[in-house]
Protein backbone atom coordinates (compact mmCIF):
# COMPACT_ATOMS: atom_id res chain seq x y z
CA UNK A 1 0.00 0.00 0.00
CA UNK A 2 3.23 2.35 0.59
CA UNK A 3 3.19 2.98 -3.08
CA UNK A 4 0.09 2.99 -4.19
CA UNK A 5 -0.66 6.22 -6.10
CA UNK A 6 -3.00 8.90 -4.43
CA UNK A 7 -2.24 11.91 -7.38
CA UNK A 8 -3.58 12.77 -10.65
CA UNK A 9 -0.13 12.80 -11.96
CA UNK A 10 1.98 10.63 -14.24
CA UNK A 11 5.46 9.72 -12.95
CA UNK A 12 6.66 7.97 -15.73
CA UNK A 13 9.30 5.24 -16.09
CA UNK A 14 12.64 5.05 -16.83
CA UNK A 15 13.50 5.81 -20.58
CA UNK A 16 15.67 5.19 -23.36
CA UNK A 17 14.24 7.81 -26.18
CA UNK A 18 15.72 11.08 -25.00
CA UNK A 19 19.20 9.73 -25.21
CA UNK A 20 18.75 7.81 -28.13
CA UNK A 21 16.97 11.10 -29.66
CA UNK A 22 19.86 13.48 -28.26
CA UNK A 23 22.79 10.69 -30.28
CA UNK A 24 20.92 10.57 -33.60
CA UNK A 25 20.22 13.70 -33.45
CA UNK A 26 23.76 14.00 -32.96
CA UNK A 27 24.48 12.41 -35.94
CA UNK A 28 22.35 13.73 -38.12
CA UNK A 29 23.98 17.35 -37.29
CA UNK A 30 27.41 15.78 -38.03
CA UNK A 31 26.49 14.03 -40.89
CA UNK A 32 25.20 17.32 -42.26
CA UNK A 33 28.17 19.37 -41.55
CA UNK A 34 30.27 16.27 -43.50
CA UNK A 35 28.07 16.20 -46.44
CA UNK A 36 27.90 19.82 -46.68
CA UNK A 37 32.29 19.18 -47.17
CA UNK A 38 31.40 16.73 -50.13
CA UNK A 39 31.90 13.26 -47.48
CA UNK A 40 28.70 12.53 -48.92
CA UNK A 41 24.95 11.99 -47.37
CA UNK A 42 25.11 8.59 -45.68
CA UNK A 43 25.89 10.02 -42.48
CA UNK A 44 23.31 12.30 -41.97
CA UNK A 45 20.76 9.91 -43.82
CA UNK A 46 21.56 7.40 -41.13
CA UNK A 47 20.87 9.80 -38.08
CA UNK A 48 17.38 10.95 -40.04
CA UNK A 49 16.32 7.78 -40.14
CA UNK A 50 17.46 7.41 -36.39
CA UNK A 51 15.59 10.32 -35.33
CA UNK A 52 12.42 8.76 -37.35
CA UNK A 53 12.68 5.48 -35.31
CA UNK A 54 12.77 7.86 -31.65
CA UNK A 55 9.86 9.46 -32.92
CA UNK A 56 8.33 6.74 -33.74
CA UNK A 57 8.98 5.02 -30.62
CA UNK A 58 8.25 7.86 -28.06
CA UNK A 59 4.89 8.67 -29.71
CA UNK A 60 3.60 5.43 -29.66
CA UNK A 61 4.83 5.01 -25.87
CA UNK A 62 2.79 8.74 -25.45
CA UNK A 63 -0.21 6.83 -27.40
CA UNK A 64 -0.11 3.93 -25.08
CA UNK A 65 -0.19 5.73 -22.12
CA UNK A 66 -3.13 7.87 -23.19
CA UNK A 67 -4.95 4.77 -24.26
CA UNK A 68 -4.17 2.87 -20.73
CA UNK A 69 -5.35 5.65 -18.37
CA UNK A 70 -2.11 8.01 -17.47
CA UNK A 71 -3.86 10.81 -19.03
CA UNK A 72 -5.57 12.19 -15.97
CA UNK A 73 -7.12 15.61 -16.40
CA UNK A 74 -4.35 17.05 -14.53
CA UNK A 75 -1.73 15.34 -17.14
CA UNK A 76 -3.98 16.51 -20.01
CA UNK A 77 -3.56 20.12 -18.82
CA UNK A 78 0.17 20.04 -18.61
CA UNK A 79 -0.09 18.43 -22.06
CA UNK A 80 -1.93 21.32 -24.03
CA UNK A 81 -0.07 23.92 -22.09
CA UNK A 82 3.04 22.12 -23.45
CA UNK A 83 1.85 22.22 -27.17
CA UNK A 84 0.95 25.56 -26.55
CA UNK A 85 4.32 26.52 -25.75
CA UNK A 86 5.52 24.51 -28.84
CA UNK A 87 2.88 26.69 -31.41
CA UNK A 88 4.15 29.91 -29.31
CA UNK A 89 7.77 29.20 -30.19
CA UNK A 90 6.73 28.44 -34.17
CA UNK A 91 5.02 32.07 -34.37
CA UNK A 92 8.64 33.30 -33.37
CA UNK A 93 10.26 30.66 -36.14
CA UNK A 94 8.16 32.04 -38.90
CA UNK A 95 8.07 36.02 -37.10
CA UNK A 96 11.42 35.61 -38.46
CA UNK A 97 11.12 34.80 -41.79
CA UNK A 98 8.47 37.67 -42.11
CA UNK A 99 11.28 40.43 -40.49
CA UNK A 100 13.24 39.55 -42.86
CA UNK A 101 10.88 39.72 -45.33
CA UNK A 102 10.00 43.21 -44.56
CA UNK A 103 13.24 44.63 -43.91
CA UNK A 104 14.38 43.59 -47.11
CA UNK A 105 11.52 44.76 -48.97
CA UNK A 106 11.16 48.86 -46.84
CA UNK A 107 15.19 49.30 -47.48
CA UNK A 108 16.01 47.42 -50.52
CA UNK A 109 19.47 47.21 -51.05
CA UNK A 110 21.15 49.07 -54.25
CA UNK A 111 24.10 49.43 -56.14
CA UNK A 112 24.56 53.30 -55.25
CA UNK A 113 23.12 53.63 -52.23
CA UNK A 114 20.56 51.54 -49.94
CA UNK A 115 17.84 53.92 -49.49
CA UNK A 116 17.28 55.38 -52.68
CA UNK A 117 18.52 52.84 -55.66
CA UNK A 118 17.31 49.98 -54.22
CA UNK A 119 13.84 48.55 -55.81
CA UNK A 120 11.63 45.56 -54.64
CA UNK A 121 11.63 42.99 -55.90
CA UNK A 122 14.71 43.36 -57.26
CA UNK A 123 15.26 44.24 -60.76
CA UNK A 124 14.59 41.27 -63.20
CA UNK A 125 12.53 39.09 -60.59
CA UNK A 126 9.10 37.60 -62.25
CA UNK A 127 7.00 37.49 -59.05
CA UNK A 128 3.78 35.23 -59.32
CA UNK A 129 0.50 36.40 -59.69
CA UNK A 130 -1.09 36.01 -56.34
CA UNK A 131 -4.90 35.30 -58.09
CA UNK A 132 -3.75 32.06 -59.50
CA UNK A 133 -2.82 29.54 -58.49
CA UNK A 134 -1.65 30.99 -54.99
CA UNK A 135 -5.04 31.76 -54.40
CA UNK A 136 -6.46 28.76 -54.94
CA UNK A 137 -3.94 27.05 -52.69
CA UNK A 138 -5.56 29.42 -50.21
CA UNK A 139 -8.96 28.48 -50.81
CA UNK A 140 -7.69 24.89 -50.38
CA UNK A 141 -5.81 25.26 -47.40
CA UNK A 142 -9.02 27.24 -45.63
CA UNK A 143 -11.33 24.02 -46.72
CA UNK A 144 -8.84 21.85 -45.48
CA UNK A 145 -9.00 23.79 -41.95
CA UNK A 146 -12.66 23.65 -42.44
CA UNK A 147 -12.82 19.87 -43.03
CA UNK A 148 -10.59 19.39 -39.46
CA UNK A 149 -13.10 21.76 -37.83
CA UNK A 150 -16.06 19.47 -38.68
CA UNK A 151 -13.94 16.23 -37.45
CA UNK A 152 -13.37 17.95 -34.14
CA UNK A 153 -16.91 18.88 -33.42
CA UNK A 154 -17.90 15.85 -34.51
CA UNK A 155 -15.53 13.90 -32.54
CA UNK A 156 -15.97 16.37 -29.04
CA UNK A 157 -19.78 17.33 -29.64
CA UNK A 158 -21.59 14.14 -31.51
CA UNK A 159 -19.11 11.65 -30.93
CA UNK A 160 -19.86 10.60 -34.53
CA UNK A 161 -17.05 9.07 -35.43
CA UNK A 162 -18.01 8.21 -38.81
CA UNK A 163 -18.47 12.16 -39.88
CA UNK A 164 -15.04 12.24 -37.59
CA UNK A 165 -13.41 9.69 -40.44
CA UNK A 166 -14.16 11.95 -43.09
CA UNK A 167 -13.48 14.90 -42.01
CA UNK A 168 -10.15 13.90 -41.75
CA UNK A 169 -9.44 12.01 -45.11
CA UNK A 170 -11.16 15.34 -46.73
CA UNK A 171 -8.49 17.60 -44.53
CA UNK A 172 -5.60 15.12 -45.21
CA UNK A 173 -6.76 14.88 -48.96
CA UNK A 174 -6.75 18.80 -49.71
CA UNK A 175 -3.23 19.20 -47.70
CA UNK A 176 -1.99 16.68 -50.23
CA UNK A 177 -3.40 18.37 -53.02
CA UNK A 178 -2.18 21.95 -51.67
CA UNK A 179 1.20 20.00 -51.55
CA UNK A 180 1.21 19.18 -54.80
CA UNK A 181 0.24 22.36 -56.14
CA UNK A 182 3.06 24.29 -54.15
CA UNK A 183 5.66 21.64 -55.67
CA UNK A 184 4.05 22.70 -59.21
CA UNK A 185 4.45 26.27 -58.54
CA UNK A 186 7.78 25.61 -57.22
CA UNK A 187 8.86 24.14 -60.48
CA UNK A 188 7.39 27.35 -62.65
CA UNK A 189 9.25 30.15 -60.34
CA UNK A 190 10.97 32.40 -62.39
CA UNK A 191 13.73 33.08 -59.98
CA UNK A 192 15.83 30.86 -58.03
CA UNK A 193 16.96 30.55 -54.22
CA UNK A 194 20.20 31.58 -54.74
CA UNK A 195 21.21 34.84 -56.16
CA UNK A 196 19.26 37.56 -55.32
CA UNK A 197 17.79 38.25 -51.48
CA UNK A 198 13.74 37.88 -52.65
CA UNK A 199 14.09 34.32 -53.92
CA UNK A 200 15.96 32.94 -50.94
CA UNK A 201 12.92 35.11 -48.54
CA UNK A 202 10.83 33.66 -50.71
CA UNK A 203 11.62 29.81 -50.41
CA UNK A 204 12.94 30.23 -47.00
CA UNK A 205 9.58 31.28 -45.81
CA UNK A 206 7.21 28.94 -47.87
CA UNK A 207 9.34 26.69 -48.29
CA UNK A 208 9.22 25.89 -44.41
CA UNK A 209 5.41 26.52 -44.30
CA UNK A 210 5.52 23.52 -46.74
CA UNK A 211 7.66 21.18 -44.41
CA UNK A 212 4.77 22.14 -41.79
CA UNK A 213 1.68 21.39 -44.03
CA UNK A 214 3.55 17.92 -44.79
CA UNK A 215 4.20 17.08 -41.19
CA UNK A 216 0.50 18.50 -40.30
CA UNK A 217 -0.57 16.37 -43.04
CA UNK A 218 0.83 13.07 -41.51
CA UNK A 219 -0.52 14.39 -37.97
CA UNK A 220 -3.76 14.34 -39.30
CA UNK A 221 -3.15 10.24 -41.26
CA UNK A 222 -2.17 9.10 -37.66
CA UNK A 223 -5.29 10.61 -36.23
CA UNK A 224 -7.42 8.87 -38.36
CA UNK A 225 -5.89 5.79 -38.32
CA UNK A 226 -6.22 5.81 -34.16
CA UNK A 227 -10.06 6.70 -35.18
CA UNK A 228 -10.24 3.75 -37.01
CA UNK A 229 -8.53 1.70 -33.94
CA UNK A 230 -11.17 3.00 -31.55
CA UNK A 231 -9.40 5.57 -30.24
CA UNK A 232 -10.37 9.10 -28.58
CA UNK A 233 -13.49 10.04 -26.96
CA UNK A 234 -15.35 13.59 -26.74
CA UNK A 235 -13.47 13.75 -23.21
CA UNK A 236 -10.21 12.35 -23.58
CA UNK A 237 -8.42 13.33 -26.82
CA UNK A 238 -5.61 15.74 -26.78
CA UNK A 239 -3.96 14.19 -29.65
CA UNK A 240 -6.48 14.90 -32.07
CA UNK A 241 -6.95 18.60 -30.44
CA UNK A 242 -3.02 19.15 -30.74
CA UNK A 243 -3.09 18.26 -34.97
CA UNK A 244 -6.26 20.33 -34.65
CA UNK A 245 -4.67 23.60 -33.16
CA UNK A 246 -1.23 22.65 -35.09
CA UNK A 247 -3.05 22.65 -38.74
CA UNK A 248 -4.96 25.86 -37.87
CA UNK A 249 -1.69 27.49 -37.09
CA UNK A 250 -0.73 26.15 -40.78
CA UNK A 251 -3.56 28.04 -42.31
CA UNK A 252 -2.94 31.12 -40.38
CA UNK A 253 0.66 31.17 -41.08
CA UNK A 254 -0.28 30.36 -45.04
CA UNK A 255 -2.84 33.74 -44.85
CA UNK A 256 -0.09 35.99 -43.51
CA UNK A 257 2.29 34.90 -46.30
CA UNK A 258 -0.20 35.29 -49.12
CA UNK A 259 -1.13 38.66 -48.12
CA UNK A 260 2.71 39.90 -47.22
CA UNK A 261 4.92 38.01 -49.66
CA UNK A 262 2.55 37.21 -52.69
CA UNK A 263 0.05 40.17 -52.60
CA UNK A 264 2.08 43.09 -50.88
CA UNK A 265 5.36 41.94 -51.47
CA UNK A 266 5.02 41.00 -54.89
Amino acid sequence: MAHTKNHDYHILPPSIWPLLGALAGFVMLFGAVLWMHDSGPWMFLAGFVGVLYVMFGWWADVVHEGETGDHTPVVRIGLRYGFIMFIMSEVMFFAAWFWSFFKHAMYPMGAESPMVDGVWPPAGIETFDPWHLPLINTLILLCSGCAATWAHHALVHENNRQDVKWGLIIAIALGVIFTGFQAYEYSHAAFGFSGNIYGANFFMATGFHGAHVIIGTIFLFVCLLRIMKGHFTPQQHVGFEAAAWYWHFVDVVWLFLFAAVYVWGG
